[in-house]
């Protein structure tokens, strides 16, 4: 049997179901598509330091598979347009993939079931628990996060499975080296790609440091590795699985102190799997402006507000900082994406779906669920029990940096600009044509 594994948010050896599937085939190819922003929002291309990230990931996994006789063929295009060609070339069987949420996602998945003519096996290992675990049907997932969390937080957890000690030779193909991406680490966060690097900040956060202890107290803290775990980038391509920092979250527990610090972090754990699933669920709505209950949003867009705003240059310090720290880095902590998404929504009246948009092409932890899912609750659209959040600016700065040492450190303060640009191509056209 000659069986291909689509990599798409699983990219690790260990604790990878649809990878362990294979171990019985005779052949295995190993491909990854290099994944593109959607196209309505006009962005081009994924970030540079998203793409770093990725890059360094894939390379790892490449020399990971490597030392077992195998290796990665990273490829660019949908898969609708590229799998069937493959399939074909390489005369496959068996073609296995982990399950992705997202709407586009479902849909080439569907398209590949109907097209290609072999069996295509779906395998679950994103996420905390299994639907089947769940005390109610899927389809009656809670709404909100609360409801969910109560329902859900005390169920066991299966623990990671161990890396394959083998895998079945890759058939006769040219595998090419993955070429580094333009972008370097940024010194304000330097976060390699790559299960090595995030089973090493698993180590050190827990284990080294004990930034879990406190963890409540640090969370908010704008700048990366003061307070946060940071975990999410390798969380977001499945370098790390949800079940890894999980059961190394219980062992510090047993080990050394479970506190509220401690469950907080399995707390936002839990966050990341209300959104897989509600993603699941929710579908298309998970992109349309007025969400699930199809709410009515008075909004505009109007260009140079969003150029700004993306740019770091509004008339909000703070929101400029957190900007100029996403661009440069590829990270903004949790409190300042609610800060940064409240702007757009309320201060500067925009879709939040272009808001959304912008960060995934940016973060280098973006997953569809969790970045849509957080952007529909700040929008009032989505999981919010308030139907949005509106955030004080002025307030936030005062709490979250009251001494402006982040604002200045990331260039907030930014010249005073006019509401409104007029030149000549905005005047009426008169007199005789």
């Amino acid at each position: 049997m000659r069986q291909l594994h689509w990599f798409q948010n699983d990219l690790r050896l260990a604790d990878n179901p649809a990878l362990e599937s294979a171990q019985c085939a005779d052949s295995l190819l190993c491909i990854y598509l290099l994944p593109k922003p959607r196209a309505w929002c006009n962005l081009n291309g994924i970030g540079p330091q998203r793409d770093r990230f990725l890059r360094e990931s894939l390379g790892e996994l490449k020399a990971a598979l490597q030392g077992m006789g195998q290796d990665l063929m990273v490829l660019e295009g949908s898969p609708e347009l590229v799998l069937p060609n493959v399939v074909e070339r390489y005369a496959i069987d068996r073609m296995t993939t982990s399950y992705a949420p997202g709407w586009y996602e479902a849909q080439a998945i569907t398209f590949l079931e109907e097209k290609l003519p072999l069996s295509l096996e779906v395998f679950r290992g994103d996420t905390l628990f299994d639907a089947a675990q769940f005390p109610f049907e899927l389809e009656q997932l809670p709404d909100t996060f609360s409801p969910f969390r109560r329902k859900v937080e005390e169920l066991p957890i299966t623990a990671p499975h161990a890396a394959p000690e083998s895998l079945p030779p890759p058939p006769a193909a040219q595998f090419d080296a993955i070429p580094r991406g333009a972008a370097s680490p940024h010194p304000g966060l330097p976060l390699p790609g790559g299960s090595a690097a995030g089973l090493r900040r698993l180590e050190q956060f827990l284990f080294h440091t004990h930034g879990v202890a406190d963890y409540k107290q640090t969370r908010n803290d704008l700048d990366g590795l003061g307070g946060s775990s940071t975990l999410s980038p390798w969380l977001a391509n499945g370098a790390l699985s949800a079940r890894t920092v999980a059961h190394s979250i219980f062992r510090y527990e047993r080990e050394h102190i479970a506190n509220e610090s401690t469950y907080w972090l399995y707390f936002e754990l839990l966050w990341r799997e209300f959104f897989h699933w509600r993603a699941v669920i929710d579908g298309r709505s998970l992109f349309r402006h007025g969400g699930r209950p199809g709410r009515r949003l008075l909004t505009t867009f109007e260009p140079r507000r969003f150029a700004r705003w993306c740019a770091g240059d509004t008339d909000f310090p703070l929101v400029n900082a957190l900007m100029r720290q996403l661009v440069a880095t590829g990270w903004m902590s949790n409190r300042g994406r609610q800060i940064t998404a409240s702007c757009l929504i309320n201060e500067l009246e925009l879709d939040w779906r272009y808001g959304a948009a912008f960060f995934e092409q940016q973060l280098i932890d973006y997953d569809v669920a969790s970045n849509y899912g957080n952007w529909q609750y700040i929008a009032g659209v989505g999981s919010d029990p308030r139907r949005g959040r509106h955030f004080n600016l002025e307030k936030q700065a005062a709490q979250y940096d009251p001494g402006g040492v982040f604002t200045t450190k990331w260039g907030g303060f930014r010249p005073t600009q006019p509401e409104h640009v007029v030149d000549g191509a905005d005047w009426p056209i008169t007199g005789h044509l």
